[in-house]
């Protein structure tokens, strides 16, 4: 075991286990960070009947499991997960609590920090350590236009939310074996103030951009709205996913929940297909990852265009609509 005050926590959110893998994406990257400061790798599981995840985080990376078990737990209520967790940090003082910049995450992180009278830096882009054995919380600000590297010289634990898609999780190690530390339910545990009655979750329609292994992408090349709108076409043809850059979005020609960039999405996808992308570093910061790239635009000089394993040097709209007739022959054939 290592020293208090310098081991890694992410805190395990399994809800939605086979989905969202932010939590293995931290166990990754925590890992990698540990060494620096001489840390141990520490998971924080709180719920019912979790043995199956408490195992699949020791695959996954974790050296230790925190575990809370117990049917009063078993359905998430913020104020109750933050006061416990609060309180087996304030016993076994991690250095570092990392957090998915999920939707939970987003609610839980910010209560528990304020538990814990620590700082808090939300939707990083990248996590480090310096060279005084800080955590380097990176992220975007004032809309994406800058970024930022945050420190916590003083307060501890150092908390931050990360983005998912940021990292790669480690592969699922069968060998792995590490320590379970159960803890018992405090006898003055506080009633929450919000009872759940019920709850049912939603079918996704489609996937994640974070999990799509074929992403298209479009950029204020495309020309239009109406032009763009084609990228959702070829998307349907390739079984794909589609993203944008920031000036589409605020060009209104699709959705926030596109936007792949420093204040949007990461992604890893197998195959990126790029249409009329410059390739500021807002945008390109976020797709490192992909596996092959192929690029469409007019300037042969773009970014994107050097970033790219191919690069087409054609007017965007005209390369997808030749894309979609070519896919359409094929099918019918």
């Amino acid at each position: 075991m290592t020293e208090s005050g310098k081991n890694i926590w992410v805190f395990g959110d399994y809800r939605n286990y086979f989905q969202n893998r932010v939590t293995l994406q931290l166990l990754s990257r925590a890992r990698d960070l540990a060494p620096a400061v001489g840390a141990e790798v520490c998971a924080v599981i709180l719920g019912h009947d979790m043995d199956e995840y408490v195992g699949e985080y020791i695959a996954h990376g974790a050296q230790t499991v925190y575990v809370m078990d117990d049917p009063a737990l078993k359905d998430y209520n913020v104020e109750r997960y933050a006061d416990l967790t609060a309180r087996l940090a304030s016993a076994h003082a991690p250095g570092i609590i990392l957090v998915g910049a999920t939707a939970f995450g987003r609610e839980f992180a910010p209560v528990l920090a304020k538990r814990l009278k620590t700082g808090l830096t939300a939707d990083c882009i990248d996590l480090g350590i310096n060279e005084d054995g800080l955590l380097v919380q990176t992220a975007p600000a004032f809309g994406g236009n800058l970024i930022a590297d945050i420190v916590t010289p003083e307060a501890r634990p150092q908390m931050a939310t990360v983005r998912p898609g940021t990292f790669q999780e480690i592969p699922h190690d069968y060998t792995a074996r590490g320590r379970v530390v159960r803890a018992p339910l405090p006898e003055d545990m506080p009633a929450p103030r919000v009872r759940l009655i019920s709850s049912q979750r939603l079918p996704q329609r489609a996937q994640r951009l974070e999990e799509a292994d074929v992403v298209i992408c479009g950029g204020r090349g495309m020309g239009s709205k109406a032009k763009f709108k084609k990228l959702f076409d070829l998307a349907r043809l390739m079984d794909a996913e589609v993203g944008a850059t920031r000036p589409v979005v605020h060009a209104k020609w699709t959705g926030h929940d596109a936007l792949v960039g420093q204040a949007g999405r990461h992604i890893r996808p197998k195959v990126l297909l790029s249409f009329g992308i410059s390739g500021a570093i807002q945008h390109t910061a976020a797709l490192s990852g992909a596996d092959f790239i192929v690029a469409v635009n007019k300037n042969p000089h773009a970014t994107m265009m050097k970033m790219a394993d191919v690069a087409v040097v054609a007017d965007a709209g005209q390369v997808c609509s030749a894309l979609i007739r070519e896919l359409k022959e094929r099918i019918r054939e």
